[in-house]
Order: structure tokens, then C-alpha cells, then sequence
């Protein structure tokens, strides 16, 4: 299904963005009949579009879970492309109804934007890429270089930080787009290009010579990445925070999209509770109680998004690591449905 882009207008009045706080989401979503999902410009793995305007990605998954939650149907969603510039100000005015958007979540962003963030679908770490012929194995060589980035974002202030510790110089060279980033580096206008890890190894796949770059040991900051929403509308805050714990609870049950139908005769408590067969869980969210089945039978599991996404058998090529389950030594875990 061709995925419809919609341009969006930036600089809401202070009046808009409180009326649009204190709007009830779910009900807007549901009389206009789709998903309004704030997703990158085009970064592989997490939201890229093909050149069909089909999308893809963990973020854009993320958005499809919703979807199949509020309406059975997991392709009842518009995508709007987005700078790290303008994402914010496009979910404050009320242009979307949620960013999933390679988000990093910070405290001034939880508390000084009017925004909530509804989990972490993906632990992630900042990192520096150079190219192999510079000849440089560490960070800690980097002392002089050109540095390219995103304006918008918490790469500036990291970069800064980790420079200025290990009493380094260096210059930044910055750019709104993605795209305008990798450009930029590929043509040799900076020496290394810093972004999150995840991201690295994303746009590194838009390089002209690929092989000839590599990303450098260092992890400088932490850099939760997950969907977000405007304060002052919990239901939908909850409907968003229960799409993501329905994956991951669903992974850790052994519940994925081709068993889902055989599991709903389990006798397991809480794969009966998850699946709607037990309980009444979904008219808490405002929703049909088979919520979590059709997130699960439409979109998958954690697991099932990860690895189709970003998994080792992905050109991203990217382990677990953090984003392993709980029991199995990452960080992914969510409350029980109960």
C-alpha cells in the first residue's frame, strides 16, 4: 500500500499547541480514520520510504502497532517526514499525533516541551564514523577534526561535551537534513560524521563507497530512542506506552504473528490476558479487547520487528546487545498485562 505523505505547516501559536494538548486524541484519530505518524526524512531500518512510498522501519512499526490497536488495521496511517528542526513543534501543534522518530529522550524534553515519552524501542549510543584511510582507531585521536552533524538535535551538545573533557578541538559542521549530512561527509567537507550508533550504520549504506568508512569503538553518550506524544492526554499516552509493552510482553510469551491464532487456546494466564481471551483489558485503553492480537497478527513481536529491521540479516547487520529481552541480558522489559 503506497503510504501518503503530508506536508506539514511549522510555527503553531502557543494557543494551538494548548488546545491540541488537551484535545482527546483517540477520538480525533478515530473520526478522521488514520494514524497522523511523524517519521524521519529517511533513515534505513528505522523510517525510510521505497521509491514507492511505502515505508519501513522500528519507528515506523511502532506506528503500524498503534494503527492495528485503535482499528484493526495496521495501514491506517499517514507519514509525515520530518527534520530533527521541526518534530517537535509538529507534535505540539497537533500537525501529528505521535512522533516515532529516532527520538532520544532527555529530562528538558520530558519536562519542558509539553511532550511525554512512551518508552524505548530502541537503546542506542552516540558514535563517530571516519573513514579508514584517515588512519584513526579512537575517538581520543580526533583532536582538530571537522565534525559533521544534525542542528536539532543532542549530538551538538554530546559532541561538545566529549571534546571538551578530553580537552580536544574541533569544528562543527552542521546541517538540517539528514541527507545534507551524509553529502556533506561523502564529499570530504568534515572528517567524521557523529550521530547514534544505530543511525550510523543506517546512513553509512547511502555512502558512494561504503567498505571505505568505519565506526569508531567509542559510545559517548546514552540515547534512548522511543515514540512520543503531547502531555495532558494520558488515554493516548497509555495507548502508545501498551502498544510497545504488548510487543515486547508478547516476545518474552513466545507469541509472534504466524502462532498468534494457535496461542488464543493457550491455558497460559498471561498469554490469555495479552490475546483478549481472559479479561477486559482493552476497554481500559479505550479499545477492543483483542487490542494486543491484532498488533501481534499484523505487525509482530519486538523481536520480529527488530530482526526484520535491523537484525543481524538486515544490511544493518545489528546485534541485540541492549535491546535484548530482559531475561536474556538487555534492557527490553515491560509490566505485565494484568
Amino acid at each position: 500500500m503506497k503510504s501518503k505523505i503530508i506536508p506539514i505547516a511549522i510555527g503553531a501559536t502557543l494557543g494551538l499547541m494548548a488546545t491540541s494538548a488537551s484535545a482527546a486524541t483517540l477520538d480525533d484519530v478515530k473520526a478522521k480514520g488514520f494514524i497522523q505518524c511523524g517519521v524521519s526524512q529517511g533513515l534505513p531500518g528505522f523510517s525510510n520510504p521505497d521509491d514507492k512510498g511505502n515505508w519501513t522501519g522500528i519507528d515506523v512499526d511502532t506506528c503500524r502497532g498503534i494503527a492495528a490497536a485503535v482499528f484493526g488495521d495496521a495501514s491506517k496511517i499517514k507519514y509525515t517526514p520530518l527534520s530533527a528542526k521541526e518534530r517537535f513543534t509538529a507534535l505540539q501543534s497537533g500537525e501529528i499525533d505521535v512522533l516515532s522518530r529516532n527520538t532520544t529522550w532527555t529530562m528538558t524534553r520530558d519536562t519542558a516541551l509539553g511532550l511525554n515519552f512512551a518508552g524505548v524501542n530502541y537503546y542506542d549510543g552516540q558514535g563517530f564514523m571516519v573513514r579508514k584511510s584517515l588512519g584513526v582507531d579512537s575517538a581520543l585521536k580526533l583532536g582538530g577534526a571537522a565534525v559533521c552533524t544534525n542542528t536539532g538535535t543532542t549530538t551538538e551538545l554530546n559532541v561538545a561535551d566529549y571534546f571538551r573533557a578530553n580537552k580536544l578541538e574541533y569544528k562543527i559542521v552542521a546541517f538540517e537534513k539528514a541527507d545534507e549530512v551524509v553529502q556533506a561527509y561523502d564529499k570530504g567537507r568534515c572528517d567524521v560524521y557523529t550521530t547514534d550508533r544505530s543511525g550510523l550504520a543506517a546512513q553509512r549504506l547511502k555512502l558512494e563507497k561504503p567498505d571505505e568508512h568505519m565506526v569508531l569503538p567509542e559510545i559517548i553518550s546514552k540515547e534512548p530512542l522511543g515514540p512520543v506524544v503531547r502531555q495532558g492526554d494520558d488515554q493516548w499516552f497509555n495507548i502508545v506506552k501498551w502498544v510497545h509493552n504488548a510487543m515486547l510482553n508478547a516476545e518474552e510469551l513466545g507469541v509472534t504473528s504466524a502462532n498468534v491464532d494457535q496461542m488464543k487456546s493457550s491455558d497460559n494466564p498471561a498469554i490469555r490476558r495479552l490475546l483478549g481471551v481472559e479479561g477486559k483489558f482493552g476497554s481500559n485503553l479505550g479499545l477492543s479487547n483483542n487490542w494486543a492480537y491484532a498488533i501481534i497478527k499484523q505487525v509482530g513481536n519486538y523481536g520480529e520487528i527488530y530482526e526484520r529491521n535491523v537484525g543481524p540479516k538486515t544490511p544493518l547487520g545489528l546485534a541485540r546487545g541492549l535491546n535484548a529481552l530482559w531475561n536474556n541480558g538487555g534492557l527490553q522489559y515491560a509490566p505485565p498485562i494484568r
